[in-house]
């Protein structure tokens, strides 16, 4: 059985390629280890509690059960938290501490406070009906796509964790207040999913016999506690789902502190990405002027002002958007890029890639769509050598061929090459790759969405400038397309929880200045009702790495290397980027 790794001192990683001034890494303290000790035993409390939790971070001593998650137990948690916050203050002394050590202090720290906050302000337990689909379906597909314990030990596990469904039905009957109606319809299509996971799907996942045991009868009563639940979801619980999905202006100030925990204001946020989603539309004109008349010989150029300068870039965008695949070749364009991005990385010396190469290219089960086109998931920090998910979303088979058109003029040949650098090479997969050997089991597991987004997007431009895609106009629209979405993320989550900012006025913010398609425009406005402040992060995340390498850059002149500040950067972990500054020098 898997076991936690033994939790080694907390260390400063070495500094790779550290101009001359800097200081050397303060060798680790007693109280560090005290530090590293507490957070283990933490963790294995939390593990104990929360089963889907462990699984989900590479503990599998817990594979064979389920979380309780009805709300006398959530109120248990919620006391638990707060005595675990006054606990670490009493027994850790932060002055004896190295700065390295007081950075996992302040990450451990803050991640209780945030729990506390979300508790008494955002509990998604009671507005939220997507998060019990989280552990009904996803809890038992980690089983068997990302753990390295034996299939026949995985099959075991999950045969008793699916027992355990109908319990989390019950809890999602008892917990759920009034959500927003566009929760419970986005569960209702999950669940659909969920049912047809365990009737037909689960046998492929788990390489058994369709309707062997031990799997065949906790599957059959799962399956009849999801159709009945989904028969409550859309007759009892849709009905009263009258509840806001707006956050509000000062809950979602608050909330935003404390996912960047970047030392930014939510208005500060929204200044920077007004005057950044200015900057980057005149980019994309210089370049679209450029590529006009190739698609458009004899026909001038629209005037130099705003609305021509909109109409040029939307124009060639237009027709740049007909270089695209097919829906069942999807996967296997995706797989082409993937070759090409991962050559051009090792002869640039962009950095040293992750070896052996787990990173696994898979369609997107129906039970998580409805969010993001693509996502990966990486491989758990305490079981590494698992497989990390690139997975890809191709358009449901119950849309029409005009919708899915407009799929793929979204994500056309160009996008999926910058969607992929942005996924896997040398964004999230090789990011959290390089996180899981960070000494640091705090930065493990309470990593930072702010570092990684932002490392995702910062590789985007990164890519291109150092020659992917050899100058290629129309990959540098696109990138520079997908950038512009990230700035206006960060637009619409501002304006959507705290402006009252309407459908039709999203659509115009997206489909005008960010030159998205209808479908994938109103797709990003249903994602902005299901979350809030996580659309921030890519923007934030993104131009602090901007700013961070321009300054080192500029500090190491002659001697900068690019390879090594990348592999310096990632080698602190998946932190706070606000830390950045003071590590990378």
């Amino acid at each position: 059985m898997s076991r936690l790794a033994p939790v080694l001192p907390v260390l400063l990683v070495t500094a790779v390629m550290a101009a001359p001034a800097a200081q050397p890494p303060a060798a680790a303290t007693a109280e560090d280890t005290r530090l590293a000790e507490y957070f283990k035993a933490y963790l294995d409390e939390e593990f104990r509690r929360h089963p889907v939790y462990a699984t989900q971070q590479g503990n599998h001593d817990h594979d064979d059960r389920m979380d309780d998650l009805s709300p006398l137990a959530r109120a248990k948690e919620v006391e638990a938290t707060r005595a675990a916050l006054a606990d670490v203050k009493k027994k850790i002394d932060v002055k004896k501490l190295s700065r390295d050590g007081q950075i996992d202090f302040e990450i451990f720290t803050h991640s209780l406070d945030y729990s506390l906050w979300s508790a008494a302000n955002d509990n998604r337990f009671e507005y939220d009906p997507r998060v019990y689909g989280e552990f009904i379906s996803d809890s038992v597909f980690l089983l068997f796509t990302q753990s390295t314990l034996p299939r026949e030990r995985n099959v075991q596990n999950a045969a008793k964790r699916i027992a355990e469904i109908p319990k989390v039905v019950a809890a999602a009957k008892a917990g759920l207040k009034n959500p927003p109606k566009i929760l419970t319809e986005v569960t209702i299509k999950r669940n659909r999913g969920a049912i047809a996971f365990y009737e037909k799907d689960i046998w492929e996942f788990a390489q058994e016999t369709p309707g062997a045991e031990p799997l065949a009868t906790p599957c059959r009563a799962a399956v009849a506690a999801l159709k009945d639940y989904q028969e409550w979801l859309e007759k009892e619980l849709l009905p009263r789902s009258t509840g806001e999905w707006r956050l509000g202006a000062a809950k979602f100030a608050r909330k935003l502190e404390l996912e960047l925990d970047a030392g930014l204001t939510a208005a500060e946020v929204l200044a920077l990405a007004e005057a950044e989603a200015d900057r980057v539309e005149r980019e994309m004109y210089y370049v679209a002027k450029q590529l006009w008349a190739k698609h458009f010989p004899g026909r001038p150029v629209p005037p130099d002002d705003a609305d021509g300068r909109r109409a040029t870039t939307a124009a060639v965008l237009a027709e740049l958007g007909k270089d695209h695949g097919r829906p069942e070749n999807l996967l296997a364009d995706v797989r082409k890029t993937v070759d090409g991005v991962r050559t051009f990385i090792r002869e640039k010396k962009i950095l040293t890639l992750p070896d052996p190469d787990t990173c696994k290219i898979v369609e997107m089960p129906e039970f998580q769509r409805g969010f993001s086109a693509a996502y990966l998931n990486p491989a758990p920090p305490l079981d590494p050598k698992a497989d990390s998910l690139y997975a890809v979303a191709p358009p449901p088979r119950d849309w029409s061929a005009e919708r899915v058109a407009t799929f793929f003029r979204e994500y056309n040949t160009p996008m999926l090459r910058v969607l992929t650098i942005h996924e896997a090479y040398p964004g999230h997969y090789v990011q959290l790759a390089y996180s899981n050997r960070c000494p640091s089991l705090v930065r493990k597991v309470l990593y930072s969405g702010v570092f990684a987004e932002g490392w995702a997007v910062y590789t985007e431009q990164m890519m291109l400038d150092q020659g992917y895609g050899n100058g290629d106009l129309s990959l540098r629209l696109h990138q520079l397309k997908f950038y512009l979405r990230a700035v206006l993320n960060a637009i619409l989550d501002h304006r959507m929880h705290c402006t009252g900012m309407t459908d039709e006025e999203a659509l115009a913010l997206l489909m005008q200045r960010g030159f998205q398609t209808e479908a994938e425009a109103v797709g990003k406005i249903a994602r902005a009702k299901q979350s809030s402040t996580q659309l921030s992060t890519y923007f934030v995340g993104r131009t602090a790495f901007y700013r961070l390498r321009q300054d080192v850059q500029r500090r190491r002149g002659g001697a900068f290397d690019l390879g090594a500040f990348h592999e310096q950067v990632l080698g602190h972990g998946t932190l706070p980027v606000k830390y950045l500054p003071e590590l990378v020098r």
